[in-house]
């Protein structure tokens, strides 16, 4: 009996014991089910970036808003506690003490924290987007927004500027308008009230010559010859022997060709009251917005030209008047003065700039942005008393925009060499202003870049003669009106903003350089000689000077922390990827060790390479 009791015990504990472990697992089980609903696996993706404004601008105080960092772009949240990818890990929130001063709410996945990516863009100044690719989302990170161009080696004064072919200069926000009678753009960095800056008028036209360089001839459409060379042009109808465009001339108008003995050519001579609707030549062009002209007012006039756009079809009306108002808008027409052009000139323009420039005019510096587009260029309309001929369409005009830059540099340089700025500049606290009329070595030199250039294009000699006496400042001191400082009582320098103290920016005074070498190429041994002087002083100047623009994980724009004893003024990525493209240029003509070894590590800053500690 005991036997059997014993065999009976020991199998009711093992019931007991089968029970137990079951009731065991449902209990675990079901914690496992309550603790899911607290927490849900999650990709290994940041959280939302709500987009950071791009603070890039154009080189050298040009505006230009950087075309080359990444715009930011909406993506979707991921909201917390999401199922999240199915048995993936599972996350939980987490709170992240920051520098024992605040907290942020981050992510946790076993020994993983994830901090979200709005915080750690605004912390460490770093980049990110998520993107498509290959049909799928994936997250791009970049430690700066900026990039480096490939330089074309070696570099020579009649080629590309640096990277100068990817600038837009007359899109800047900065820019006020392209003007009707210089055909250069205003600047409103330092002002709403526009005013001609010599930086940004030789960029312009150093921008265009390199895209001149690197891009396809464009197509041209001619519309008006005043009957020339009508058996070059497509015979889409019959004309008449007075017209070669189709006209349209209503009653009061008239239009005729006549015979220009200045030009010896026949032309198109137009008279039409100013309250009636002008006679108009059909365009009908939807692919392209150059327009071009050779124009003579013998009275106040106007040349207009209907534009179609993007907004609901709706026209607007381009009028080029012989005033010298600079720029108006009325409802949908916008005014350009353009001076009274009682002789023969050609007026070119850009109807794209010159539609977004007038609807977005405002009393502030910068342009309002605009979404309205020309679609199509439909007619042109003349009124007044005038002469007319030569009438295109194109896709481009590059090299009319850098004959502008450099006639208006050959009309403008002063007695002293120099291209005063007109405007009050204030670099910053500790600094003297510059009061209006101060030369600027980075406009001196980029100057000489471009009438280098036009030199080189046309052989003529008015072109050489200007950039030769813009070396002038370059041998006076800032008080005496010039350009020099002298770092340390040794080291000569080019200053970009002549101050008291000294500032020292870098990016102006390597174009300064570049300018003097373009000059000295081209002039020669002789006529050569002072500017070869003053670009090796400057080069010797910037090889014992350059480490002492390195942070250690970037560049700083000048040496306003040396002069003042202030906090460095650290160059933003677009300016520190400048200073590395001046240096490649430079580098390709000297191949100086220290250029070299700074290029180096100066690119590895852009990836996040930083200087080795102790």
């Amino acid at each position: 009996m005991r036997c059997l009791a014993a065999r009976l015990s020991s199998k009711a504990l093992l019931v007991l014991c089968s029970l137990l472990a079951l009731l065991s697992l449902l209990l675990w089980t079901r914690c496992s089910s309550s603790s899911s609903n607290r927490s849900s696996p999650i990709p290994r993706i940041p959280a939302e970036n709500p987009g950071n404004s791009n603070p890039a601008s154009d080189p050298a105080g040009m505006r230009p808003q950087s075309e080359e960092a990444s715009p930011p772009r909406d993506h979707p949240k991921i909201p917390a506690g999401s199922a999240g990818i199915s048995g993936g890990l599972k996350y939980e929130e987490i709170d992240c003490v920051i520098n024992e001063e605040h907290t942020v709410k981050g992510r946790r996945e076993g020994s993983e924290v994830f901090l979200p990516f709005s915080w750690v863009e605004k912390y460490f100044q770093v980049y990110g987007r998520i993107s498509q690719s290959d049909g799928n989302e994936r997250f791009e990170f970049s430690h700066s927004y900026s990039k480096v161009y490939a330089q074309r080696a070696p570099y020579r004064p009649a080629g590309v500027f640096m990277s100068f072919e990817g600038y837009n200069v007359e899109l800047r926000d900065r820019v006020k308008c392209i003007s009707g009678v210089e055909g250069v753009p205003l600047s409103t960095q330092w002002g709403p009230q526009g005013y001609f800056y010599p930086i940004q008028i030789a960029q312009y036209g150093l921008s265009h010559y390199s895209k001149n360089l690197t891009e396809n001839p464009p197509r041209v459409e001619v519309y008006e010859t005043g009957g020339d060379n009508r058996d070059q042009r497509d015979n889409r109808d019959q004309r008449d022997q007075d017209t070669d465009g189709e006209w349209t001339v209503p009653k009061g108008c008239s239009l005729s060709t006549v015979w220009d003995k200045s030009r010896l050519t026949r032309v198109k001579e137009f008279s039409c009251p100013e309250s009636s609707e002008g006679v108009s030549l059909q365009l009908d062009n939807s692919r392209d917005f150059i327009i071009s002209f050779d124009l003579k007012l013998l009275t106040n006039g106007s040349v207009s030209v209907v534009l179609e756009t993007t907004e609901k079809n709706q026209l607007f009306t381009v009028h080029y008047v012989s005033t010298t108002q600079l720029i108006a808008l009325k409802d949908k027409d916008i005014f350009y003065g353009i001076g009274a052009r009682s002789s023969w000139s050609t007026l070119t323009r850009d109807l794209l700039t010159d539609l977004r420039k007038g609807v977005g005019l405002s009393n502030t510096k910068a342009v309002k942005q605009t979404k309205i587009m020309p679609k199509r260029v439909l007619r042109l309309v003349a009124k007044g008393h005038g002469l007319l001929d030569n009438v295109t369409v194109s896709a481009t005009a590059h090299m009319a925009a850098f004959f502008a830059a450099s006639r208006w540099l050959l009309r403008n340089q002063d007695e002293r060499g120099g291209w005063p700025i007109m405007v009050t500049r204030k670099l910053g606290e500790g600094f003297k202003s510059l009061e209006p009329g101060w030369y600027s070595a980075m406009a001196q030199g980029q100057a000489m870049s471009t009438l280098v250039r036009a030199y080189l294009l046309t052989k003529e000699a008015a072109y050489l003669s200007a950039a030769l006496r813009a070396t002038a400042p370059f041998k006076l001191p800032a008080e005496r009106r010039g350009v020099k400082a002298v770092f340390m009582d040794r080291h000569e320098w080019y200053e970009e903003y002549p101050t008291q103290p000294s500032s020292f920016v870098l990016n102006g005074f390597m174009y300064s350089l570049i300018g003097l070498y373009d000059l000295k190429e081209t002039a020669g041994d002789k006529l050569g000689r002072e500017a070869r002087l003053l670009y090796e002083r400057g080069l010797a100047s910037l090889k014992a000077m350059l480490p002492l623009f390195d942070t250690g994980s970037g560049s700083v724009y000048d040496l306003r922390h040396f002069m003042l004893g202030t906090a460095p003024n650290l160059a933003r990525w677009d300016y520190h990827t400048t200073h590395i493209n001046q240096l490649q240029l430079l580098a390709s003509v000297d191949p100086a060790p220290i250029f070299r070894d700074f290029l180096k590590r100066w690119k590895s800053y852009l990836r996040g390479g930083r200087a080795k500690h102790n």
